[in-house]
């Protein structure tokens, strides 16, 4: 097992899923490219992909200015010079660079015997400069806070579930693991606009206040169907802007939606859509709310913005393609999460209180017969994010 992200506590360091998988694609002609919210472990993952190669390595850090100079608009020549003679090139914050594609195709086309990782707080940026360029020439990760199964590997499925309610107010970063008795000011540090600040480096922002209100709207909506029509009005601009603003959260990894599943019946909701968080602590920090669960109306919630965001780390770091829906129908019957994969569909409700029963609706069992359904609750989450 690699361990990564390093606990200053117990002098240990944290596993990281995508290690094995990243490992396996290294030394075979394509670049690496790993996208991810900022500290999220990207550095520390490249770091140790380097260390535990025992090749020689370049660092190369965009955000310092010269390395920025250095990296724009070079010629191979140029490049080879820079790289010289090492094994691995690893690149962190390449979005910020101007034409980053065209260098990293250069590198990657010119000098084959040099292993190109690179990372990127942002998708806005670096997706849309390297497509292109790199077509058919790289490999993509994405990297996201801490999951569960990587805490439960690191310490045990026990403890895990003693500190849940702990990650529902506090999250997964790794800075909130490994320093846990600050996590309200790394959060707060975290929440106050550098998650998001590359929306404002690469995009024409005219009102950028507007970012923190309309995440703090989608933090008092969680976990419900969210209307740009409704948020517009509350926020006092048009549709369009909001939902353009909301694009922009999603590329920098702060939030993700879930669209309404809908096949068979006239009655289902087709356009809805619900807007979770990647993260539980960010989510509670733009509302400034770290209660106890015990004390908080909104352990609900909580509770299922944690599994789904969890759940989606799940599918990302093991590399399973499934479709993610919730369902819903204008008579308000409703199922909390719906993936469908290898053309079967499961039907999940989470539910914080493991007494608490759930009716799976038998409008929905009757049009997708052979559904498969399954309550999940804080006794049996760890076996539902290890499958």
């Amino acid at each position: 097992m690699i361990f990564l992200n390093y606990n200053h506590e117990s002098k240990k360091m944290i596993p990281r899923l995508l290690y094995e998988r990243i490992n396996k694609k290294l030394f075979k002609g394509k670049a690496v490219i790993i996208t991810g919210p900022r500290q999220s472990g990207k550095t520390t993952l490249i770091q140790h992909l380097a260390k535990n190669h025992q090749k020689t390595a370049l660092m190369l850090n965009c955000d310092e200015p010269d390395i920025r100079q250095i990296l724009s608009d070079q010629t191979s020549s140029q490049l080879k010079r820079l790289i010289g003679g090492v094994d691995l090139v690893l690149i962190d914050e390449a979005q910020r660079v101007r034409n980053i594609g065209v260098t990293l195709k250069l590198i990657t086309d010119q000098i084959k015997d040099v292993q190109l990782i690179v990372t990127g707080s942002s998708s806005l940026e670096l997706s849309n400069s390297i497509n292109e360029p790199l077509t058919g020439r790289k490999f993509e990760f994405l990297l996201l806070p801490i999951s569960t199964r990587e805490m439960t590997a690191y310490t045990s499925a026990l403890e895990e579930r003693r500190l849940l309610e702990n990650r529902l107010t506090f999250g997964m970063y790794p800075d909130i693991i490994t320093q846990a008795g600050d996590g309200q000011d790394i959060l707060h540090n975290l929440a106050d606009s550098y998650l998001y600040k590359d929306i404002f480096t690469f995009q024409d922002i005219r009102k950028p206040e507007l970012i923190e209100k309309l995440l703090q709207a989608l933090a008092l909506q969680l976990c419900s169907e969210v209307s740009f029509h409704e948020l517009a009005g509350t926020l006092g601009v048009n549709s369009a802007t909001v939902q353009r603003y909301i694009e922009l959260l999603e590329k920098t990894f702060v939030i993700f939606r879930l669209t309404a599943f809908t096949r068979n019946l006239r009655n289902e909701l087709k356009k809805s859509r619900k807007i979770y968080f990647y993260d539980n602590g960010i989510r509670n920090a733009l509302i400034k709310n770290f209660n106890p669960v015990s004390l908080r109306p909104d352990a609900g919630t909580l509770w299922e913005n944690f599994m789904i965001s969890e759940r989606k780390k799940h599918l990302i770091y093991n590399g399973i393609n499934a479709n993610t829906r919730f369902w819903r129908t204008r008579q308000q019957q409703e199922i909390d999460y719906i993936e469908e994969k290898n053309g079967k569909i499961l039907a999940v409700e989470f539910k914080w209180n493991p007494k608490s029963t759930a009716r799976f609706s038998k409008t929905f069992l009757n049009a997708y017969p052979g559904s498969e359904t399954c309550v999940i609750t804080p006794e049996n989450y760890i076996e539902f994010l290890s499958e």
